[in-house]
C-alpha cells in the first residue's frame, strides 16, 4: 500500500520543486512561507562576503526583539541574490559566527579585549540586547579578576613616583587608573600594563620596553622620547598623544588609534601598524622603514620627510596625506 506523504513535513532541499519555482524578482516575502514547519527552514546569509547557513528558529527565538528576528519574522521583505538565495547584510562577517553560536547556545566565547569590543559593536548593530549584557558582564568579570592580581594601587604608584629612579620592571599593574600622574622617567619595562588608564599622564622619557599594554589608554598623554621597543600595544588608544621622537621599533601596534597624535621624528622601524588609525597624525620626519601598514588609515596625515623606503603602501589609505619630501624610493603603491 502506498503511503501518502505530507509535503510540509519534509525539509526543503535545493532540488525541491518549491525552490525550483521561478521567482520573477530578486526579493521575496517570507510571510507566505511562515508556519509552524517553515520556522525551522534554512536561511542563507551573506555577511560582508562571508557566508553562513542557519535556521529561522535560531534567528528569532533567543533574541525576539533583535534586528535579525525582525528581518525574518515574516513581517518584512528581504533581498536575496538570484543564484543561491543568500540574504546580504553589509557588515563585517568576522565575528558573525559568534553571534550565531550565541543565538544557538547562549554562550559568549573567551576573547581579547579588542575582540570583545568588535563583537559588542556588531551586537549593538543587530540589537542583540542579551548578547550585549553578557559581553559587558564578561568584561566586568575580567577587570575584577585583573585587579585582584594587580600588585600595586594608584596610591602606591604616587608614593613611589616621588622617589628618584623609579622602577616597576615586570610588575603587574593591569587595570590601574594612572591618569594625570607625573610618571616621567619611570621604568615600566617588562611590566603587565593591560587596560591601564594613562590618559593625560606625563610619561616623558619613560621606558616601556617589552611591556604588555594591550588595550591601554594613553589618550592625550605626554610620551616624548619614550621607549616602546618590542612592546605589545595592540588595540591601545593613543589619540592626541605626544610621541615626538618616541622609539616604537618592533612594537605591535595592531588596531591602535593614533588619531591626531604627534609622532614627529618617531622611530617606527618594523613596527606592525596593521589596521591602525593614524588619521590626521603628524609623522613628519618619522622613520617607518620595514613597518607593516596593511589597512592602516593615514587620511590627512603629515608624512613630510618621512622615511618610507620599500614600505608596502598598496593597502594603506593615504587620502589627503602630505608626502612632500618623503623618501618613497622602492615603496609599493
Amino acid at each position: 500500500m502506498t503511503q501518502s506523504r505530507n509535503p510540509q513535513s519534509c525539509p526543503l532541499s535545493d532540488h525541491s520543486p518549491l525552490l525550483q519555482t521561478p521567482i520573477p524578482i530578486n526579493t521575496i516575502s517570507l510571510a507566505m512561507t511562515f508556519n509552524s514547519d517553515a520556522a525551522a527552514s534554512i536561511v542563507r546569509l551573506n555577511i560582508g562576503g562571508k557566508k553562513f547557513c542557519t535556521t529561522i528558529d535560531t534567528l528569532t527565538q533567543r533574541e525576539p526583539d533583535s534586528m535579525l528576528a525582525a528581518m525574518f519574522s515574516g513581517r518584512h521583505t528581504v533581498c536575496q541574490d538570484s543564484d543561491k538565495g543568500y540574504v546580504f547584510v553589509d557588515r563585517d562577517g568576522k565575528h558573525f559566527r559568534h553571534i550565531l553560536n550565541w543565538l544557538r547556545d547562549g554562550v559568549v566565547p573567551s576573547m581579547t579585549e579588542t575582540e570583545y569590543s568588535e563583537l559588542l559593536r556588531e551586537a549593538e548593530y543587530f540589537q542583540l540586547l542579551g548578547l550585549m549584557d553578557e559581553i559587558n558582564a564578561s568584561l566586568v568579570k575580567r577587570k575584577e579578576e585583573t585587579e585582584m592580581g594587580t600588585e600595586l594601587t594608584r596610591i602606591d604608584i604616587i608614593k613611589c613616583s616621588q622617589s628618584e629612579k623609579v622602577r616597576f620592571r615586570g610588575v603587574n599593574l593591569s587595570g590601574l587608573d594612572l591618569s594625570k600622574l607625573d610618571l616621567s622617567f619611570v621604568d615600566f619595562s617588562y611590566a603587565c600594563l593591560k587596560n591601564v588608564f594613562f590618559s593625560r599622564a606625563n610619561l616623558q622619557c619613560a621606558k616601556f620596553r617589552d611591556v604588555d599594554a594591550e588595550a591601554s589608554i594613553f589618550h592625550n598623554a605626554t610620551l616624548r622620547e619614550c621607549e616602546f621597543t618590542g612592546a605589545n600595544l595592540r588595540g591601545a588608544l593613543l589619540a592626541g598623544a605626544n610621541l615626538q621622537s618616541a622609539n616604537l621599533q618592533d612594537a605591535c601596534l595592531v588596531n591602535c588609534s593614533f588619531c591626531g597624535a604627534d609622532l614627529r621624528s618617531a622611530h617606527l622601524q618594523t613596527a606592525d601598524l596593521t589596521n591602525a588609525n593614524l588619521e590626521g597624525a603628524n609623522l613628519e620626519g618619522a622613520n617607518l622603514k620595514g613597518a607593516k601598514l596593511t589597512n592602516a588609515n593615514l587620511k590627512g596625515a603629515n608624512l613630510q620627510r618621512a622615511y618610507l623606503r620599500h614600505v608596502n603602501l598598496r593597502e594603506t589609505d593615504l587620502e589627503g596625506a602630505k608626502l612632500d619630501g618623503a623618501n618613497l624610493l622602492g615603496a609599493i603603491r
